[in-house]
C-alpha cells in the first residue's frame, strides 16, 4: 500500500495528492501524539471497511474511538451472522420493503438479521447490566469482551481502547437497552441500567487534560467528528487532523467544515498539519491505513 501512496505523491494533484499527504500526516501523528482519536460514522461498518478498521485499532495506531450507535448496531449484527449483501442504489426500495430488506446506500441487509439479532445479543447481557451505571465506553467494552476479534468492539476490548458513543440511543442497541430496563421491572431483585454520558466526558477530559499532543483521523461527519473536536479545543486543539468525507461546507454543516474552520474555534491549532481528503472513505481508508 505504500508504493500506491507514493503513486499518488507523483499524481501530484487533486485528492490522490491529498492522500499521500494525509498518510504524511498520520505517520507522524502515530509516532507522536499521545492522543490519537479515531472517528467514524456507522455507514462504514455495514461495508468490509469494519475489518480494516478493526485491525487499526488492535494495532493501536489509534487509543480512542468516537463513533455512531450505528457502528455498534452493525458491529454486533454482523459478529451475530447477519449477511451484508452488495446490491445497487437504484433498487426498487418499495419492493425491498415488502420483502423484508433493509437498503443501505447499495447493501442489501435482511430486516431479522439487523433488529432482532442485536436486540438477541443485547439481551444476553442484561443480568450483567442491571443495576449498574455505565458509561459508554464501559458498556462498549462489556459488549466487546463477548464479540470477536475481528469486530471493531471486539478489538478495541482486548487492545484496551475505549469506544465512546455519544449519541448510544440513536440505534438499535439503544432500544435494546431500553427492552433490557423493561425486563427488570419483572425480575424480582433486578434494578435498571442507568447509561452515564456525563461519566464518558469525565473520561475525555481527563484523556484530554493529561496528553501533551492530540491527533485525530477523522471519517465522515456528526456528533462522531464534532464530539472530537469539541474536547481538542480544551487542550488548545488538534496537533494533526486529518478528515475523510463527500460533504460540503457550503450550507455551513458541521459535516463539511474542513479543518481551518475549526482553527477559528480552537479545535484545531494554526500551527497543525491537517489535511482535508474529500472522497468515499471506502476508497482511500483502507489504503490509508494499511500503509500505517
Amino acid at each position: 500500500m505504500r508504493d500506491i501512496i507514493e503513486v499518488y505523491r507523483k499524481i501530484g494533484g487533486f485528492q490522490a495528492l491529498h492522500v499521500a499527504e494525509a498518510y504524511d500526516v498520520l505517520k507522524e501523528a502515530v509516532e507522536k501524539a499521545d492522543l490519537r482519536f479515531l472517528s467514524f460514522t456507522g455507514n462504514l461498518v455495514a461495508t468490509g471497511v469494519r475489518e480494516i478498521i478493526a485491525d487499526a485499532i488492535r494495532r493501536r495506531l489509534f487509543n480512542v474511538v468516537i463513533t455512531t450507535a450505528g457502528a455498534l448496531d452493525h458491529d454486533i449484527a454482523k459478529s451475530m451472522g447477519a449477511r451484508y449483501v452488495p446490491g445497487s442504489f437504484d433498487l426498487d426500495d418499495a419492493d425491498l420493503a415488502s420483502r423484508g430488506l433493509h437498503r443501505l446506500g447499495n447493501v442489501v441487509i435482511r430486516r431479522e438479521e439487523y433488529g432482532p439479532l442485536i436486540e438477541k445479543f443485547v439481551l444476553r447481557h442484561c443480568e450483567e447490566l442491571w443495576g449498574r451505571v455505565l458509561a459508554t465506553y464501559e458498556l462498549a467494552e462489556i459488549l466487546g469482551k463477548s464479540l470477536p476479534e475481528d469486530s471493531i468492539l471486539g478489538a478495541a476490548a482486548r487492545a484496551g481502547v475505549k469506544v465512546f458513543v455519544p449519541g448510544i440511543v440513536d440505534g438499535a442497541v439503544g432500544t435494546a437497552l431500553l427492552t433490557c430496563n423493561d425486563l427488570a421491572r419483572t425480575r424480582r431483585g433486578a434494578t435498571k441500567l442507568l447509561v452515564d454520558v456525563l461519566k464518558d466526558e469525565e473520561e475525555l477530559r481527563e484523556l484530554v487534560y493529561n496528553s501533551d499532543k492530540l491527533a485525530a483521523l477523522i471519517v465522515g461527519g456528526g456528533i462522531s467528528k464534532h464530539h472530537v473536536i469539541w474536547w481538542a479545543q480544551f487542550r488548545g486543539g488538534l496537533d494533526y487532523v486529518v478528515y475523510i468525507s463527500t460533504a460540503v461546507e457550503y450550507d455551513g454543516s458541521l459535516s463539511g467544515a474542513r479543518p481551518r474552520e475549526a482553527v477559528s474555534w480552537g479545535k484545531v491549532k494554526p500551527t497543525a498539519r491537517s489535511v482535508y481528503i474529500f472522497a468515499d472513505a471506502t476508497l482511500v481508508l483502507p489504503v490509508l491505513l494499511k500503509a500505517l
